[in-house]
């Protein structure tokens, strides 16, 4: 049974995969890092084991990271097994082409650009990975209470990790979610519709469950069952 989360990086971006190992870590999420006990013995064979026990794997994208022999075979070896890849961006102005770009082709990639210098956007970037790795392979991970330590005055408890219905998206730059309102159009075919607007918060009307299509996503609500966009069954659509 596939039992952990699987971080890939090249070398120069360890101290920010570090960081967000530990993070995930505290939050109760089996993760594996090559420097944290990930290998012993041969690298070959422990690179191996950690790919074949992952229920996910994030590579973590740069130019480096695509010019690295290493790390070209640690994704080309998850991919070929069918992992769960949920990508994680580091380099601006760039994006993954040749070997990755073929691999990571269609994925929703996690943005840490500018991160590393910025801890309340770190917070937000992790909060974002915590999501997709929930959607994409919450039923696959045994996530844990995270251990706190006893004081006079406890802080609450964070709330559990789960896997997500569907997946939430909010604009980059408003921060808004796009919701699904509760409010009916009459369309001129005589078919009604449910109209979608922006919300601050990420209630169950910002959930979409992602449907795989011929060359194309749909995306569903998972509390209206309305798809995004428009009425895939009404006339001339």
């Amino acid at each position: 049974m596939p039992s952990h989360i699987m971080l890939s990086y090249q070398w120069d971006d360890q101290a920010l995969v570090k960081k967000i190992y530990d993070r995930l870590k505290d939050d109760g999420l089996p993760v594996w890092m090559d420097i944290e006990g990930g290998v012993t013995g041969n690298i070959n064979d422990a690179m191996a084991a950690g790919v074949e026990e992952a229920a996910v794997i994030c590579p973590v994208m740069t130019p480096a990271y695509q010019a690295s022999r290493s790390c070209k075979k640690e994704l080309n070896y998850a991919d070929s097994r069918e992992v769960m890849i949920v990508p994680v961006m580091l380099a601006n102005n760039w994006e993954a082409s040749e070997w990755l770009g073929l691999i990571t082709a269609g994925l929703l990639w996690v943005d840490f650009r500018n991160a590393e210098e910025d801890e309340e956007l770190f917070e937000m970037c992790l909060r974002s990975l915590e999501e997709e790795i929930m959607f994409n392979a919450g039923h696959l991970l045994a996530v844990e209470e995270a251990p706190r330590e006893e004081v006079d005055e406890p802080e609450p408890p964070k709330p559990r990790l789960k896997k997500k219905p569907g997946r939430g998206f909010r604009h980059a730059l408003s921060k808004l979610y796009i919701h699904e309102s509760d409010e009916q159009i009459i369309h001129p075919t005589n078919d009604s519709r449910n109209t979608v607007e922006l919300d601050e918060t990420p209630g169950d009307h910002c959930h979409w469950e992602e449907i795989k299509g011929h060359g194309c996503k749909y995306y569903r609500n998972i509390v209206t069952n309305r798809y995004l966009g428009t009425n895939r069954n009404s006339s001339g659509m």
